[in-house]
């Protein structure tokens, strides 16, 4: 059910519609990750929605999420903001502000609670102290299990798109596709345009190249992403770089080392305009984050340089159309936020391998194509 549905009712002394026997009227969805682990959720989400088309779901994700949880209205009704909990790196947790979460969660009467953030060490409790009568994940395997019937063990190389669908089906829930989707709206679209007008480039043309990366130890070099564009440049595309604001270092260092011109919209684009870019592009060339995870939403062929990940775990599911260069290593994948070892995972992908991979893509896909749908399956390419 809608969420002004919902609202609609409870407010006018009403009853909405009983979801049916055996369904959680109330799920909580816990994920409070960065926007490539989010977009990975985005099947079990749809699968949720097709099981359970009258429960009530509420994603519990980062701030930045927000926006996403807007987006996914017909799979996602509601959105709490998590405010972080000790010992998890992606937000620092502020106690008070957690107490009040938690007070707001148990408040919500969840009769479901799935956890999707990780192996369950921490985040586990977290599920617990939402208050639902029931709750669903993963825990490590020799760890604590706290139930047997609805968590099941961690497996560290499992592809983060085929997980959390593992874990429906053993609540039963049927999948309802692997594919990503990241829905783009007409006010993305002229954004887009906006932009394309004022930087006189024409969106089908582009190749986009996105250098920029969360942790340093997950970004090829500047002067390796200028040598690609360069040699995309010279055939006759368009280089368009994109990055956020707090990119622009980064997205500055390639433009510096780059012979040809190229367009620079870093901090420039929403993330909706970003999506539709990415849309309308030929090829997007980047590093593994979450931009990576927008091209396989949005069927749009990319090369990924997989620098200290674990591809088994975040490489597209469609190998034909997005190609993930990694060099492999004893020490993958990496744990560190900036690389002690000089960096020879990213060292290790050559340029002329990511040019090599970018003109078979431009070649297999040509402008406007998007081809069938993506197999189950994913692969990387090692140079």
């Amino acid at each position: 059910m809608r969420r002004e549905a919902f609202e609609a009712a409870r407010s006018s002394g009403g009853v909405p519609v009983a979801p049916p026997e055996g369904a959680p009227s109330n799920v909580a969805v816990l994920r409070a990750l960065q926007l490539g682990d989010m977009l990975c959720a985005v099947p079990a989400l749809r699968a949720l929605r097709a099981a359970w088309p009258h429960s009530r779901i509420t994603l519990i994700a980062l701030p930045r999420a927000r926006e996403l949880a807007a987006r996914y209205s017909r799979i996602v009704d509601d959105f709490i903001e998590f405010p972080g909990f000790p010992g998890l790196p992606e937000r620092a947790c502020d106690p008070r502000a957690f107490a009040a979460f938690l007070a707001d969660a148990q408040d919500r009467g969840f009769d479901l609670a799935l956890q999707l953030h990780g192996d369950g060490r921490l985040t586990n409790a977290v599920a617990a102290l939402l208050g639902a009568r029931r709750c669903a994940g993963f825990f490590p395997r020799g760890g604590y299990c706290p139930d047997p019937l609805r968590f099941l063990p961690w497996e560290p190389r499992e592809h983060e798109v085929l997980r959390p669908l593992r874990l429906l089906e053993r609540l039963g829930v049927p999948g309802s596709g692997i594919e990503l989707e990241f829905p783009i709206d007409e006010v993305d679209r002229d954004e887009l345009a906006r932009l394309a007008t004022a930087f006189r480039f024409r969106p089908a043309q582009v190749v986009c190249v996105h250098p920029g990366a969360q942790l340093a130890s997950r970004r090829w070099p500047p002067e390796r992403f200028a040598r690609v564009a360069d040699a995309l440049a010279a055939e006759g595309h368009t280089v368009v770089l994109t990055g956020t604001a707090g990119e622009a270092a980064i997205t500055c260092a390639v433009a510096g080392a780059m012979r040809a011109r190229a367009v620079d919209l870093t901090g420039r684009t929403s993330l909706g305009a970003l999506a539709a870019l990415i849309a309308r592009a030929r090829l997007l060339v980047c590093n593994d984050t979450g931009v990576s995870h927008v091209a396989a939403a949005t069927r749009t062929p990319s090369v990924v340089v997989s620098c200290g990940a674990d591809t088994a775990r975040w490489s597209p599911l469609d190998p034909e159309r997005h190609r993930v260069l990694a060099y492999e290593l004893a020490c993958r994948p990496c744990t560190y936020a900036s690389c002690p070892y000089g960096h020879e995972c990213a060292q290790g992908v050559a340029p002329e391998s990511v040019i090599a991979e970018a003109r078979a893509l431009l070649e297999r896909f040509p402008a406007g194509a998007r081809g069938a749908r993506a197999p189950a399956a994913s692969a990387a390419v090692h140079p």
